[in-house]
């Protein structure tokens, strides 16, 4: 972890990071701790030094959106946004504070959507294997992915059918419980490469929180490696068909 600051200094006035034509701001954690907290840890601070609370412990793979920058006795801090409503925003009592030391910085679009179905021009498509725990996804009938996944448990189960993406975003802060889906608790933030298929929150993403894939793991979603995830996410396109069987 990095060194603590000695002194709290003055604020340097910063520039907002400008959106470039690539897109927004957005961090993914590096040189952290693994998804059982194994290693040290980068903090999430409430504030841009680390003489602020920690909020969070922050594992490897975790994706988010940069607010703004501000640069403490030369050290560069990212404060953190979120690109959707939150379920429980009662849960986040304060600001939140990554160092730059930690994080990839990148530019994607951010949140896209789409209401017109599947892209009938486009040859791709994903199909999600519940029984093998495996997701195939092809371009016609070249096989571009095959990748062992973690689909849900028995009581909060993968839908199966055939669905579409309808919307993609680099990052999700998922919640639970979910009304009228499930009643376990969780807060995960930063689940990256989100892409959505169903309307009641299903989502092919990355997992930074497990290493059980090839078995059920979920609340419903489809889990992939983060490194897999990204791969796919920048793959598939909005309407990209999303075949779910046994």
């Amino acid at each position: 972890m990095a060194t603590s600051i000695e002194s709290w200094g003055e604020l340097a006035p910063v520039p907002a990071i400008p959106v470039l034509s690539a897109g927004f701001p957005y961090i993914e954690i590096f040189d952290s701790c693994n998804w059982a907290y194994a290693g040290t840890c980068v903090n999430l601070r409430s504030g841009p030094g680390t003489n602020f609370p920690v909020v969070m412990q922050l594992r490897n793979n975790i994706v988010l959106k940069v607010a703004s920058t501000t640069v403490v006795d030369g050290r560069t801090w990212y404060q953190i946004g979120f690109d959707a409503e939150i379920r429980y925003p009662e849960r986040v009592t304060s600001d939140w504070y990554v160092a730059a030391d930690y994080a990839r910085l990148f530019y994607d679009p951010g949140l896209l959507a789409t209401t017109t179905g599947v892209d009938a021009s486009s040859a791709k498509r994903i199909v999600i294997d519940r029984t093998k725990e495996m997701l195939y996804a092809y371009d016609g009938d070249a096989l571009f992915m095959q990748q062992a996944i973690s689909v849900g448990l028995e009581l909060t189960p993968t839908p199966r059918g055939t669905f579409y993406i309808y919307r993609k975003l680099p990052d999700s802060y998922m919640q639970g419980p979910i009304p009228d889906l499930s009643d376990q608790y969780y807060d995960l933030p930063g689940v990256p490469w989100d892409l959505y298929f169903t309307k009641d929150g299903g989502a092919i993403h990355g997992a930074y929180w497990h290493n059980n894939f090839g078995r059920p793991w979920s609340h419903g979603c489809v889990n992939l490696p983060p490194a897999a995830a990204e791969v796919l996410y920048e793959w598939a396109d909005l309407g990209t068909p999303v075949i779910v069987t046994d």
